[in-house]
């Protein structure tokens, strides 16, 4: 049962009240970063996901990056928990290698590839496709994970081939792929500068460079490194408190109470689209609780 501190109590009370019970459901947090060094050419999986058009994702880049083919890493090699990382804006050839679940794998006639700008991060988890850290790979044997914003107006639908005739279905979900570090003059969003760069006066701490080269002059730090943000190694505090309706409305009636309505906003825009609908959505929070 969550203890939540007297109504009468004053403000900040409440606020070091929520504060320390949500960090007794936290005790498998690190402060310490792990980043995966990976090399600049390798085997990877590759997921994809649904990405709004104009969306500003957690690299802060310019919302026409959407109209170019964009993805997200997974967090440990991204190198932040959250906003910005040393991936941000860095570009990567993708290749299709074969499908990872399918039995028997498919294995397609004509080898498909794409360039990509890293402008988002797939987090940390218990399990997925994203759960690599300096410990472990994923499930598919791989460090990195690239999570292709797809469908996508700069990609083929048919970018992912199949064989539904043999399977039943069109989508393998999961794929075997190679990946190569190359130039963002080889991005197909390279010659159009809307598409280029971080937004201005965001009002939270976006970096996403043109071109980096891995240098400290042009690529992006960690965010949570130099905030001091723990990342977070498994999911306990969101599996616990799913399994009781009732705490879930405390927690909501307790955030109405101490949160104003411009620090909610600020939480969804580090949080970002994917946190809503995954850490986030437990809770069932309507979209108007943050603007």
């Amino acid at each position: 049962m969550l203890l939540w501190s007297n109504s009468s109590a004053p403000p900040l009370s409440q606020l070091l009240s929520f504060i320390f019970t949500f960090l007794s459901f936290l005790p498998h947090i690190s402060w310490a970063s792990e980043w995966i060094d990976y090399s600049p050419d390798g085997y990877a999986t590759m997921t994809h996901y649904s990405l709004p058009g104009n969306f500003i994702a957690a690299c802060g880049c310019t919302s026409t990056s959407t109209n170019y083919p964009t993805a997200a890493m997974n967090q440990m090699a991204y190198g932040s928990s959250t906003s910005y990382g040393p991936a941000c804006g860095q570009c990567f050839n993708l290749t299709l290698l074969n499908s990872f679940l399918s039995n028997p794998p498919f294995y397609p006639n004509v080898a498909k590839s794409v360039v990509i700008k890293v402008t988002d991060l797939c987090p940390l988890s218990l399990s997925g496709w994203c759960n690599a850290t300096t410990h472990g790979p994923n499930a598919g044997g791989h460090y990195l994970n690239f999570d292709l914003a797809w469908p996508s107006s700069s990609i083929p639908n048919d970018f992912f081939p199949s064989d539904e005739s043999l399977y039943g279905y069109t989508d393998f979900g999961v794929w075997n792929i190679s990946y190569q570090s190359v130039s963002c003059t080889n991005w197909e969003g390279w010659n159009h500068a809307a598409a280029l760069g971080s937004v201005a006066n965001l009002g939270y701490s976006a970096c996403c460079p043109d071109n980096p080269s891995g240098s400290t002059n042009d690529t992006c730090p960690s965010y949570s490194d130099d905030n001091g943000i723990p990342y977070v190694s498994s999911r306990p505090f969101f599996e616990q408190l799913s399994d009781s309706c009732g705490q879930k409305d405390l927690i909501r009636k307790h955030l109405d109470s101490l949160y104003p309505r411009q620090f909610r906003s600020f939480l969804l825009s580090h949080s970002l689209y994917r946190c809503y609908h995954t850490c986030c959505n437990f809770l069932r929070f309507p979209a108007s609780w943050f603007f």
